[in-house]
Order: C-alpha cells, then sequence, then structure tokens
C-alpha cells in the first residue's frame, strides 16, 4: 500500500492566486494486481512542472474545487504490471500534483531512447517537452517564419519565449524580445537575442518596439497579450503574422480590460493572427522532440530552469512564477 501526496485545489483563483487556495492531502494507492482496475503502472514523481502560465487561465475551466491541481510531471516507474514501461524507467506524464500514482500507460510517454545522461530529465517539462514544442510549432506553424524576417517576443525569458527566439536565430531572422527585468535582458541577450529591453523600465513601449526593429515586425510571438500586444500590433508590417499563445497580463484580472482594439491595424497591413494550442500538433510531437533534442545536444539551444525543492513548496513555486520570478522553466524537484 502506497500513500500518495498531492496538492488539491480548495478554492478556485480570486485574481492572484494565493497559497490559501491549496489544500495538501494523503491519497491511499491500490495495490497493483495482474488484471482488472488497479492493473497498470506504479510511478513515483521525479520532476514536476507548471508547464506554463496557461494553467492559470484552464484552472476554473478544466478544474473543479477539491480536484488535483494540473500539471505535468517526469516520474519514474517503481512497479510495473504493464510489459511496456519497465521498473526504474522514466516517462512524462499529465497526472498532475501528486508524489505517486497509477497509470494504464495510455497517458504516459517515454523519454526519448536518445536521451543523455548528461542532460537533466527536467527538459522533457520545459526546452524538450511542451513548451518547447510550443515554440517550435507557433513559429514554423503559425508565425511561418521565414529566413531575414524580423520576429517579436514578449515574456521572452520564459519557458516557451527563451526558446522561441533561440529557433527564431536558428531560422535566420532577426530576434527582438523584451522581458520584465534587467537580469532576464541580460540572459536573452547571452543567448542570442539581437536586441531585448526591460519593458518595466522603458519610458515608453511604443517607441522601445521602433528603436529595436524601426522597420516592424513579420512575425509576432504573443505570451502576455493586453497593452502590450495592441502597440506591438501597430508595428506589424504588411501581411505580418501574430501566434497567440497566451495572454499572461489578463489572466490574474477580476476585471476584464478594455481596448484599444485591433481591428484597423488588423484590416489595413492585412494581418494574420491566430490563437493555438499545442496539442493541435500531437502526432508530430515525436518530430519536434528530436529536433529540438539535437540543437539542445549541440548547444544551439541553451537552456535555464528556475527549480524548487520540494513537494511542499509548489504552491509558494506556482505564485512566485505567476509573478514573473522565474528565469526559463519553473519546475519543483521532488
Amino acid at each position: 500500500m502506497v500513500i500518495a501526496k498531492a496538492w488539491v485545489l480548495k478554492k478556485h483563483f480570486d485574481g492572484f492566486p494565493k497559497t490559501s487556495d491549496f489544500d495538501l492531502k494523503k491519497i491511499e494507492l491500490p495495490n497493483l494486481k495482474d488484471g482488472g482496475d488497479v492493473s497498470g503502472t506504479l510511478l513515483r514523481l521525479h520532476t514536476v512542472s507548471f508547464i506554463c502560465l496557461c494553467y492559470r487561465a484552464y484552472s476554473r475551466r478544466d478544474m473543479k474545487e477539491g480536484d488535483i491541481i494540473i500539471g505535468t510531471q517526469v516520474a519514474r516507474i517503481v512497479e510495473s504490471k504493464n510489459p511496456a514501461f519497465s521498473v526504474g524507467a522514466y516517462v512524462v506524464g499529465d497526472s498532475g500534483w501528486r508524489t505517486h500514482f497509477i497509470s494504464d500507460g495510455k497517458d504516459l510517454q517515454h523519454l526519448p531512447s536518445s536521451w543523455p545522461e548528461s542532460l537533466p530529465k527536467s527538459l522533457a517539462l520545459g526546452t524538450v517537452g511542451m513548451p518547447g514544442l510550443t515554440a517550435y510549432f507557433g513559429l514554423l506553424e503559425v508565425c511561418k517564419m521565414k529566413p531575414g524576417e524580423t520576429v517579436l517576443v514578449n515574456a521572452a525569458a520564459g519557458a516557451v519565449g527563451s526558446v522561441v527566439g533561440q529557433l527564431a536565430k536558428i531560422g535566420g531572422c532577426k530576434v527582438v524580445g523584451c522581458a520584465g527585468s534587467d537580469d532576464k535582458v541580460a540572459y536573452l541577450k547571452k543567448i542570442g537575442f539581437d536586441e531585448a529591453f526591460n519593458y518595466k523600465t522603458v519610458k515608453s513601449l511604443d517607441e522601445a518596439l521602433r528603436k529595436a526593429s524601426p522597420d516592424g515586425y513579420d512575425c509576432f510571438f504573443d505570451n502576455v497579450g493586453g497593452e502590450f500586444a495592441s502597440i506591438a500590433i501597430n508595428q506589424m508590417k504588411k501581411y505580418g503574422r501574430i501566434a497567440i499563445c497566451g495572454a499572461i497580463s489578463l489572466y490574474n484580472d477580476l476585471v476584464p480590460q478594455k481596448g484599444p482594439y485591433v481591428q484597423v491595424p488588423m484590416i489595413f497591413k492585412e494581418l494574420q493572427m491566430e490563437g493555438f494550442i499545442v496539442s493541435r500538433w500531437n502526432n508530430r510531437r515525436d518530430e519536434g522532440v528530436k529536433a529540438l533534442l539535437k540543437w539542445v545536444m549541440e548547444g544551439k539551444v541553451k537552456y535555464h530552469e528556475q527549480v524548487t525543492e520540494g513537494f511542499e513548496n509548489m504552491p509558494m513555486a506556482f505564485i512566485g512564477m505567476l509573478k514573473g520570478e522565474n528565469l526559463g522553466k519553473a519546475v519543483v524537484k521532488v
């Protein structure tokens, strides 16, 4: 008999999440059997990820009070009745914030067999996982970037944005990024961004964007939404493409923001704007993972993880991420 710990949603977030919105529970798991309702695989949490800030937006839609908090984790198999999953192997699963869980294997994905021992397995939750795949398919399939173009990405020091900028450079583009601290801006320049600025300290966001690229932008990978997006859209080149990945400036608002509105520049610049969720390309996941892993191993894509130690510290780490305290991917190591 295994006792799992799990963080559950005690109360739906009312604006910005608070530690009192979470509750730590203990769950008794049944023993594995050959066949029956509990046959399968028992896994123990290795590293858990918040994946991206979109989970904040999904919380009310996908969870009810008392549910285990949604999230993705790297887990190690500690017992198995499933021949497809051997004891000691590492897998990725959308099993939420819990230390142990039982699976029939349908929701699990093995780490690639080519995964080097020197590479943190937590990267399967970040640069070589969903955030990296979001950057990969968002740029290739939504932005349809071309060599020589100029790409703008906001929240550029985060798990998705930092990969967007580096993949755009691999694709032969000029890249402009913005972030919320001078340390993050320095990091962006270190990993190859052509231009980067602190949006919190510039006198005018409009002027900062014009200075970074006087000719405007061909592609805009938007993780922020709100006022930033409204200003940036006015600086798109004719026939520009905008990938709407997230809207972190809006998730914690109690009152919806109002205009300005985008229709006029969209019409006269003949822009394309498309929202997307990376699961659209699940059938091409292996392609994306293989490419990202190759670029990481070659040093063409660099990564940084904001690691919090201890399962008990998950709510504080989550709240810190929403406040922008993380550089790169925020993960909790158990």
